[in-house]
């Protein structure tokens, strides 16, 4: 069994942004701007903004946060994307989600520039993931894709189930997987078996926020495991969707939690911003 090592290649990503950073700097001038928007006042939300703002920060992009009241009306936060997709400074617009029960999210993230887009959750990447063409792509496949590559893993014929049928994870996840030819099933809350369709394939995907739903039965021996999923369970520890300990037994990769998908997640944005910066050359 192999740990698949999310925050020692997430390191090597964000070296190589910062590298490629300091070069537009001096030959064009040129800083990355990403721009969040954080509403109300959950504790993970704050967490994971301060985390994406510090990894900016290593990476020499200029970044900044509007911070908004779970009061702040529909209307005001179209203005604020708005007054965002006519700044040339701002590569990156990333609106984090969940929003409050008032605001359509659907509604919210379409007003955002689909060039801006580095969380690749505009409709327009979407369609254009589907279909096999250029797009920003959502941050957390994409950077399960990476490791894919970093491991050598082939997906080409294999048989993968993806659990979870989310916007912002399982249906990209499912879209980039069927673009390099693997033979997906996507599971969901609705599925009647979902034993039946994890024991058969090669490899599992999962990212659900249910801890531990991945048993060892559940796996058969030699498949590759990706844990997605994040909880915080009653003694303050972080834990995965996937039995950990059990599981690893038997596969033939593993990602950690933490240590595994989390990483990779805020180095894909980074990637995907300095990507939407290099079109300014265009």
């Amino acid at each position: 069994m192999q740990i698949i090592d999310g925050k020692r290649l997430a390191n090597r990503v964000q070296e190589n942004v910062a590298k490629e950073v300091e070069e537009l700097k001096q030959v064009k001038n040129i800083v990355p701007g990403l721009a969040v928007i954080l509403i109300g006042d959950d504790p993970a939300s704050h967490a994971y903004v301060k985390m994406k703002a510090k990894a900016c920060e290593r990476v020499g992009f200029y970044s900044i946060t509007h911070n908004m009241p779970d009061t702040i009306s529909q209307e005001e936060i179209i203005a604020t994307i708005s007054m965002m997709n006519d700044n040339p400074r701002i590569d990156g617009i990333l609106v984090q989600l969940p929003l409050p029960s008032h605001v359509d999210t659907d509604k919210i993230l379409e007003v955002i520039d689909p060039n801006k887009d580095v969380d690749g959750f505009h409709a327009y990447n979407v369609g254009r993931l589907v279909t096999g063409l250029e797009s920003f792509v959502a941050c957390t496949p994409l950077g399960v894709m990476r490791m894919f590559e970093e491991y050598n893993i082939d997906l080409k014929g294999k048989d993968v189930c993806v659990v979870g049928a989310s916007n912002i994870v399982g249906k990209p996840m499912a879209s980039l997987l069927l673009n390099t030819n693997a033979t997906v099933t996507v599971t969901h809350i609705y599925t009647k078996d979902l034993k039946s369709h994890t024991l058969r394939a090669d490899i599992v995907i999962v990212g659900v926020g249910v801890p531990a739903l991945i048993k060892a039965d559940m796996i058969k021996e030699g498949a590759i495991v990706i844990d997605i999923g994040i909880n915080r369970i009653s003694d303050g520890s972080l834990v995965g969707d996937v039995d950990f300990e059990a599981v690893s037994n038997k596969c033939s990769y593993i990602t950690p939690v933490p240590g595994g998908v989390g990483p990779m997640t805020i180095a894909m944005l980074l990637a995907n911003t300095l990507k939407s910066a290099k079109k300014r050359l265009i």
